[in-house]
Parts: C-alpha cells; structure tokens; sequence
C-alpha cells in the first residue's frame, strides 16, 4: 500500500482545491449583479448566466426576451410596459427569475396567446413571483415550462372585452409539476385554466370576479387545496380528468356552481365548504368512482344535482344545511350515501337517537315521488297542495315500496360534524 508523506498530502489537497475552483469558480465570479441604466433588453443580451438584473424604479420598454437563466429583479415603482402586441415578457431558458415588476401592456389576441408572461418549454423551473401582472390578456401562461413557480402575485385581468375574448389569469399547457401559489386573480376570464397536464398543484390561491375560478380540462393526478373562490360564477369546474384531489377550497357567494363535475373520475372532494347561495352546492354530471367527503354545502338552491349515470361514488360525512332541495337526483336506481354506518347530515331530518349512538334511528330520503314529478313537469307545482299529492305523500310515508328509487341515507348523522362549524357568511 502505497503511503503519502504529509508535504505529499500538502501538495496532493492543494491540487484538489485548484481543480475545485477550475470547475466551479468561472461561474460564481461570473454571476454578478447589475444595476440597468440604459435598454433593458440590450442589458439582458449582455448578461451571463446567473446574473441578477437589479432595475431602480421607472418604467422600461418591452418586449422583452429572457434566452439566459438570468434574474429580473425590480423594487418599488419597476414597471415593464409592452407595446401592445404579443407578450411582454418571453422566457425561453430554464432558472429564470422575475420579481418586484408591474407588467402590463400584452397584445389582445388569443389566438397568438398574448401574454404578460410567456414561459416557453425550454423555462423549465422558471419562479414567477411577487409581481404585479396588469391588464395583459393572458396574466402568466404556463406553455411546457415543467415544474416552473407562479407564486405571490397580484394578477388583474381585462374588463373592457366581453367574456370569451378575454383571457385567464394563469393558463396552465402540459408543465407537470408547475405550481400556482398564493396568488390574488380577479378579472380576465378564468382565474387559472389548466388543460392537458399532470401533477401541478394549485393552492391558497384566491380568486374573485372571473367566470371560473379553477378550471381543469384534460389534467390528471393534480392537487387543488385551500384555495378561495368569490363571486364568481362558478367555483372549482372539474372537467376530463382523473385523480385529482380537491381539499380545503372554499366558494364564498359564487353565482351558479361551487364544485363541478363534468366526466371527472377518481377524483378527492374532501373537506370544502359552499357557502352564500349558488344554484347548485355541487353538480355531478357523468362522473364515476369520486369520493365526496366531510365538505360543508349551505345555503344553495340545491345542494347536490346528481344525473347522467354517474357510478360508484362515495359520498359520506357531508354535512347538508339550509339548502333549498338537499338533492335532486332524476333516476328509478337507489343510491346509498353512507358507508360504515356513517352517512351525511341533513338540516331538515327531524329524528330522533334513542340510543345515543350520533346516528339517527331512521334512515333518511331527501326526495320523494312529487319531487321527480315536479322535475319531470314543472307546471305540476299548481296541484302542490292539492288532495291528490297529499295523499300520495302519505302513502309514500306510510309503504316505502312505493319510493321510485332515489338517493337514501341509511345513517344519517344527528349532528353537523364539528370540523364544520357554520354560519352564513
């Protein structure tokens, strides 16, 4: 075994260390901060990779396009106008940084995707944050840039355009791993529109004004959690996709639907609230094997519209208050909504728990025979209170073989589980 003599392991660490910065010291000395005074894209040209381009405040022309993983930092006052066509920012390198900017100033047409902030495929880890994104057509679009970081930011989109003309405040294209966070949208078309992609995550965002808050079309194994939607017309649209986990959102006032389901399978809806009056809590249209759970729906015209031949869903420990029709469900099949011995609770089951036990003592059915007549031929409402409905309530009551099918509850809870502390907000 050969043996080094210490001025040997002297000379040998020496080697060691200059190899070290050979390799890695040109890149350090080489990222460096500069301060812009003049064109910013003509700074940008000359930057290296690494560097940080540091703008004082003042406002600077785009469009611009970032070819290097260099940063843009701005602080108070910074703002990059566009002219008015296209993007106003373009990235087309990976590591790239932008922060502190207002940007405003995109092209209007989707049809060339405008933009405020256009990352390409090749903006792989691009972090997005801390701006403010103003009256562009399109806030950020997210176009194959894998596991880039649109996060912090405060999105505005247009106003003066009709609603399909305008565009989403972040658009999501095929980026798995990209996430959204903690960002405030409101205006533009949708808050964030996400379509043929996977595994992004979606949270504590909060979105108001727009049509749809979250927006899933074609996107599978992707996380949507705490995020608040607010005045729109409809929360969190769930639509062609599978796998994914909707947990912790709220809907606040929204006008129309909550939560959507539209061919959505394999999907999590666990611990949401709807609150403050859509038509519809949650609809449910043609969508199989969900599990719908522990989610507070109050207040709304219907709490859950159940149709088209939807299968297999799960749909226990909800808690179902104030709503208007708890569930309308049009079919002669019988769906059970409890599983375990524990179901959903209801705010008009008046039971009764002679043992205690937190389960009501008889099972519950939120429609009857009158309400699929009443969906079947509106007009029928004019014999409501006739003696002929009278009578077929009671005898519904009195024989349960003479229920059409429908949804029933086989251990309603006797109270509203306590996660789900209520009141109208």
């Amino acid at each position: 075994m050969q043996v080094l003599l210490p001025h040997k392991i002297g000379d040998a660490a020496g080697i060691i260390f200059a190899a070290f910065l050979f390799l890695f010291g040109d890149f350090e000395a080489a990222a460096k901060d500069i301060a812009v005074t003049g064109k910013l894209q003509l700074a940008l040209e000359q930057a290296e990779a690494g560097d940080r381009v540091l703008l004082s405040a003042g406002t600077y022309a785009g469009p611009l396009l970032l070819s290097k993983p260099v940063s843009i930092i701005g602080g108070g006052g910074v703002i990059i106008k566009g002219s008015g066509s296209g993007n106003v920012i373009t990235v087309k390198s990976g590591g790239v940084r932008l922060s502190g900017l207002t940007i405003t100033g995109s092209g209007l047409f989707l049809e060339t995707q405008d933009s405020g902030i256009f990352l390409s495929k090749q903006a792989t880890g691009a972090v997005i944050e801390d701006n403010k994104i103003l009256d562009n057509l399109i806030g950020v679009y997210v176009w194959g840039a894998k596991d880039a970081i649109v996060r912090n930011n405060i999105i505005r989109g247009r106003q003066d355009m009709r609603m399909n003309e305008r565009g989403n405040g972040v658009q999501v294209w095929n980026a798995p791993g990209a996430i959204v966070e903690g960002n405030d949208i409101q205006y533009g078309r949708d808050g964030i529109f996400v379509t043929t992609s996977k595994e992004n995550i979606f949270r504590n965002n909060n979105i108001h004004d727009v049509r749809f808050a979250v927006h899933y079309m074609y996107t599978n194994k992707s996380k949507v959690v705490n995020n608040i939607s607010t005045g729109n017309d409809i929360g969190f649209a769930i639509m062609f996709s599978t796998h994914v986990e909707i947990t912790g959102n709220r809907s606040i006032n929204d006008r129309e639907r909550g939560i959507l389901f539209n061919y959505a399978n394999r999907v999590k809806v666990l611990n949401n609230r709807v609150t403050g009056g859509p038509e519809k809590c949650i609809f449910i249209y043609n969508s199989n094997r969900n599990i719908i759970q522990d989610n507070l729906l109050a207040g709304c015209d219907i709490g859950v519209h159940f149709t088209a031949g939807s299968e297999k869903n799960d749909i226990t420990g909800n808690a179902f208050i104030d709503n208007r029709t708890q569930v309308k469900y049009v079919g002669t099949r019988w769906l059970e909504w409890s599983k375990d011995g524990r179901g959903n609770y209801w705010s008009d089951n008046s039971a009764f728990d002679m043992d205690g036990d937190g389960i009501s003592d008889n099972i519950y059915r939120p429609n009857d025979l009158t309400d699929q007549i009443l969906w079947r031929y509106p007009s029928a409402k004019l014999l409501m209170n006739s003696p002929a409905v009278l009578l077929l309530k009671w005898a519904q009551s009195a024989f349960p073989a003479l229920h059409p099918g429908g949804v029933v509850d086989s251990a309603p809870l006797m109270k509203i589980p306590q996660n789900m502390a209520y009141k109208y907000e």
